[in-house]
């Protein structure tokens, strides 16, 4: 076991916390650190490791929103257990389309448009978009102020938008916030439910990486996997509490200007990267 090693754990950790909820992307994010601090293992535990550590992530969501998405809390009134239940019947609504699809093709996905180029693209592309959207929601009430509010319908076309972040450096959380914006929905509304679909999406994404790798761990492997599912755990706390407190009386413009920003300085790097090797 290297410190080395556990240092660049530990950063990816907290890229990882920070960016899984900011609508920035994860994967761009995660893909130019690999290039710049790789690290000392296989590929396939890489590839494995750089999903799994989500799992850290979205246990922040869970352990913060427990009691609102908890429908069998004793402090709740029988009609809140059952929109509670409700709530959770939309979330698994909206997660199907991206279920049944990523299953489909996630290994085309990984062979074809994991590369940074795809991930420059879609980072400038939703970067504009994002800017776009806000500038026409700037004098416009959004109908849908609450996550109790989004109906049947509207979970689902949100579950579409979700297919979008099957795309490499799309951000999941871009896109479903992206949507649901477009939707009607609330800035407050899109991120909170955006945070909710997290929770069965990242599961089921993380288990079918461990299924495909294998349970053939190494005991550093296992220590490192912990390490940085912990790391984004406390950093993701951080990071829901400032985005939520953000977005209360500022857009989502800046992180629009940012994604563009850092799609140019991706596609600079492996564009004059690849010119000199």
């Amino acid at each position: 076991m290297s410190i080395v090693e556990i240092l660049k754990v530990i950063v990816l950790g907290i890229v990882e916390g920070f960016t899984e909820w900011l609508p920035i992307s994860s994967t761009g994010h995660m893909i130019l650190v690999e290039e710049l601090i790789p690290m000392n293992q296989p590929q396939e535990f890489r590839n494995m490791f750089l999903v799994v550590i989500q799992l850290g992530a979205i246990l922040a969501v869970v352990v913060m929103y427990f009691h609102k998405l908890n429908p069998f809390s004793s402090r709740k009134k029988p009609y809140q257990k059952r929109e509670t239940l409700v709530l959770w019947s939309k979330i698994i609504l909206a997660c199907i389309p991206a279920a049944v699809v990523g299953l489909l093709v996630d290994d085309i996905l990984d062979k074809y448009l994991m590369n940074s180029y795809v991930v420059a693209a879609t980072l400038i592309i939703y970067g504009i978009l994002f800017i776009v959207i806000e500038n026409r929601n700037q004098y416009q009430r959004f109908e849908i102020q609450k996550v109790g509010d989004i109906s049947y319908q509207t979970a689902l076309y949100i579950g579409l938008f979700q297919l979008l972040s099957l795309i490499p450096g799309t951000s999941r959380s871009g896109s479903t916030i992206l949507g649901a914006m477009i939707l009607g929905c609330s800035r407050a509304a899109s991120a909170e439910f955006s945070f909710f679909l997290g929770i069965p999406v990242m599961f089921g994404a993380s288990f079918l990486k461990i299924v495909k790798f294998g349970f053939h761990f190494t005991a550093p492997q296992v220590f490192y996997l912990i390490l940085g599912m912990v790391v984004a755990f406390f950093v993701s706390v951080y990071a829901i509490n400032f985005l939520m407190k953000y977005i209360r009386n500022h857009d989502f413009k800046v992180f629009g200007y940012y994604r563009i920003i850092l799609g140019i300085v991706v596609l600079m790097y492996f564009g004059i990267t690849a010119l000199i090797g």
